[in-house]
């Protein structure tokens, strides 16, 4: 049931924000390889599942005029933008059973080093699916198309993300990526997700 609620909470947004469905379901299937290196526990596997899934939707929340603007947004519309994740938090956090990926949705924004939104936390403050999901959400973000440019090699990809390690990312999360490039790598080639991921 609670995956159903997850998906179509997804699907809601999509109907405004198109593409927000396919990059949520990757980047949810992408962050389980790497949280399988951290835990075995399956409410812990589902609640960083739900929280990479649902990271975005907040944006239900934002106004048409910015969320789908084609041109840059100014301050003031972005100062909007980045009330996002407290807007996801606030909607999730009320379903029972959801509290972690709430706190997920909430700090998927932060920063390692403390330079992120909306509370500015760094390092260990940041819960680990939080953590683990910004290195992957980077990864997709560089290897799809997007309006303005085409997508660009997982290899550019990598380099950047060895590049923030430390700064943006937990060196941990990163050495996790590391260990797991083969499997992401196809991920990345094959743009696929699995339809039942918590059963594979």
């Amino acid at each position: 049931m609670f995956n159903l609620l997850a998906e179509t909470l997804v699907s809601a947004l999509d109907l405004r924000e198109h593409e927000t469905s396919l990059h949520s379901k990757r980047v949810a299937c992408h962050t389980l390889v790497l949280a399988r290196r951290f835990s075995v526990d399956p409410n812990t596997i589902q609640q960083i599942y739900w929280g990479a899934l649902l990271h975005d939707i907040g944006k239900i929340g934002i106004s048409d005029a910015i969320l789908l603007k084609p041109d840059s947004l100014t301050e003031s519309e972005w100062t909007e933008m980045r009330t996002h994740p407290e807007k996801g938090y606030h909607l999730i956090s009320q379903i029972p059973g959801m509290t972690d990926a709430a706190d997920i949705i909430l700090c998927h924004e932060e920063r390692y080093d403390g330079s992120g939104y909306p509370k500015g936390l760094s390092g260990s403050q940041i819960p680990l699916g939080a953590r683990l999901f910004m290195v992957i959400d980077t990864l997709d973000a560089i290897t799809s198309d997007r309006p303005y440019r085409k997508a660009n090699s997982f290899d550019i990809a990598k380099a950047e993300i060895l590049r923030m390690a430390g700064s943006q990312f937990d060196p941990e999360t990163i050495e996790a990526f590391s260990a797991e490039e083969e499997t992401l790598r196809k991920m990345v080639i094959a743009k696929c997700y699995w339809a039942s991921p918590l059963q594979e």
